[in-house]
This record gives structure tokens, sequence and C-alpha cells, in this order.
């Protein structure tokens, strides 16, 4: 395994002092050393990893240096318009390192989200014509890798990958985590807003830690899985996959489960659900100021007003709460919809949680029986 020190004082000799992505698991270590130890303004964790590819195209054209975006391969999808728009050789020309964590690499054992990006991630590399090294875990193997990015990098002034297998990195746990500011953990805020819920309720929950930790709340009443729509990738999405759902449907109360670093990814789904007003629609964010199920690494999430936010793209009612008595009393009042409440929580989550039995396909099925019937 490669130490994050060693790999952060590595890059640092290159002249790499910006960094700048959205966290991955594989990644997590490196992740973590960096917000620990690189400068205020030396290290933005970004909203999704096509800005995090604009804000280090501006570092490179503002100092002349070589920036590094880190992702994982699934961001490779947003990352794809400013990496053949802007970095590109036949546009602008933009050197810089990217680390790309090889989730659902044929062969590894992983998530079904994670399948099919596994299976593509060098082909999209190849296709974008974006050289790449698949890091060794050798240091006079990886340090050679890395001279050879640099001469890329340099001698093309183009983008140069670094793709990063399980278990690369050694395990680094991060040390600068701000305070949380609810009472709550993620999953008893979830248990208390199903325990006072509608039993015809829909619900959409994006993806990491709560929608397994929706399914084994459901396990746990005793109550059926055929409600819940667990987003198991497409971070930012499910507030738009539910509103979708809620224009076809427009009797049918539907809550949407979703996190405040998937809330920034793509926030102008705000503006959306709020010009198209669902009358039944409740979007509940569960807010830990935290890239909970990738490490720990903060989010913007605890320094932004949510629910003001959310009354200016139109929802009609929004607030914050973060006790469950404060959470109780607002989900005991009549809906009148769109309507925001966000819920401070605790980061972290149970070591034991489990992972939905059923499959993608399984959960849709059963949805769309119930929603058509």
């Amino acid at each position: 395994m490669i130490e994050a020190q060693l790999f952060y004082d590595i890059l640092s000799e290159k002249g790499t002092g910006f960094f700048t992505g959205v966290p991955d698991s594989l990644l997590k270590s490196f992740c973590a050393y960096i917000t620990d130890h690189a400068g205020y303004n030396s290290h933005i964790i970004a909203v999704n990893e096509g800005a995090a590819l604009a804000l280090a195209s501006g570092y490179h054209i503002a100092s002349g240096k070589i920036p590094l975006v880190y992702m994982q391969n699934s961001g490779i999808g947003n990352a794809i318009n400013p990496l053949l728009s802007l970095a590109d050789a036949d546009v602008y020309r933009i050197p810089m390192l990217l680390l790309i964590g090889w989730r659902g690499e044929p062969g590894v054992k992983d998530e079904p989200q994670h399948l099919k990006q596994g299976k593509v991630t060098l082909s999209l590399l190849e296709a974008m014509g974006i050289p790449y090294f698949i890091l060794s875990q050798n240091e006079g193997e990886f340090r050679q890798q890395i001279d050879q990015c640099f001469a890329s990098i340099k001698e093309k002034n183009t983008p140069h990958a670094l793709v990063i297998r399980k278990d690369t990195f050694a395990p680094y746990t991060l040390v600068k985590k701000e305070a949380d500011e609810g009472e709550l953990t993620r999953e008893a805020a979830i248990e208390e807003v199903i325990r006072a819920s509608d039993p015809e309720e829909i619900y959409f929950s994006t993806t990491g830690m709560a929608s397994r930790e929706l399914y084994e709340i459901r396990e746990r009443l005793g109550q059926g899985h055929g409600r819940d729509f667990l987003t198991v990738g497409s971070m930012g999405h499910a507030s738009q996959i539910a509103l979708g759902a809620a224009l076809q449907k427009p009797n049918q109360p539907i809550t949407v489960l979703d996190g405040d670093g998937a809330l920034l990814m793509h926030m102008g789904a705000l503006a959306a659900i709020g010009n198209r007003k669902p009358e039944h629609f409740r979007h509940i964010i569960l807010n830990n100021g935290a890239h909970d199920s990738v490490g720990g690494q903060p989010t913007l999430g605890l320094k932004i007003d949510i629910p003001s936010i959310a009354r200016a793209c139109g929802y009609r009612e929004s607030c914050t709460v973060k006790s469950a008595e404060e959470l109780r009393a607002v989900l005991g009042q009549k809906r009148h919809g769109p309507v925001l409440i966000e819920i401070r929580v605790r980061k972290g989550a149970r070591k034991d949680l489990g992972r939905p039995a059923s499959s993608p396909q399984e959960n849709k099925k059963v949805l769309m029986g119930i929603l058509n019937d």
C-alpha cells in the first residue's frame, strides 16, 4: 500500500500544490490527508466533478502550474464535458493530473451501480484520448509512473490520469472534522420520518447510506420495500427521479430522502421542483456536512442556508430542524408542497449496516407495479 503522505510529498516535489475533486471511497485516505494538510486555498472539495475540472483550469490559467483533480470513476460522466470542451488539446490545452478511483473493476466484487462504470472506465479514457497508468503499489514503479505522467503533461499540456485500484492507499483517518449540529443520527431521523408518514407514501432515497438505512428500517419495522426507490447510483439525481414520477402521479404523496452532498452536486434541481410545484412533494435533506460514505470529508452543507435557497427557487414551505422534538412537530403539520425539511444530523453510520437484498431491477419492477395499479 502507498502511504498518503508519501504520495502527497512526491506530488508536491513535482510542483502540484492545488487539489480539487469529489471524494471517493478508494481515495479516502489520500483525500483525508489533503484535507488535513493542504492550505485553505490549495484544496477545494468541489460540488461535482465538472466543477472540479473548471476550478483546476482556472488555477492553471492563473498560476501556470499543474493541478490535481480526484474523483470516483462514476464522476467521469460529470467530467466529460469540461475534459473535452475545455481541457482537451483541440481547445485550451489545460494540463492536469487526474486521480480516478476504479470502482467496479472487472473481477473485483462491488455494488451493482459500479459494475458497468468499472467495465468501461479505461475505454472511456481511451476514447477521450487521455493517457493513463493503473497506479502500482510498488514504490519504484509508481515513482516511475508519476515521472512519466508529469513528463507527458508538460510535453502535451493536456490531462493525464492515474487509475486507482481498491486498497492502493494505506489507511489514513481524517483529523479535521466539523462538529455535529444535530441531535439525531441519520438513521434515527429517517425512522422518525417513516413512522410519521402516510402508509401510501412513496420514497425516493439518495445513493449511499440513506438508502441502506431506509431498507433496514423497513426490515426492522416489518414493512415491505415496494414503496421505496433506492437510488443506488446517480448521485444528486434522486429528487429529479422523484419529480418525474410526481408529475405523472399528482395525487400521490412522495418524499425524497436526500443528502447535503447530493443536493449540492446538482442544486439546480431545486429550481425545477420549485417551478413545477408538485402539491404532494416533500424533500428531506439529511445534512451532516460531510461526504459520509466515502471518508467523511466536509461538504458546504452546513455553510449555506438551504431552506432560503429552496424558498427562492419556489418551494412553498421550508425549514431546518435539529432535534427529534422539532422534527416530529414539523412532520405533524399538513403538507402543501413542495416542502423542504432540512434535518441537521450527526455524522457516521452503524458499522453493521447491511445492504439491500433485492436487485435494482427488482426494486424498480415492484414500485412500478404499485404506481400503476
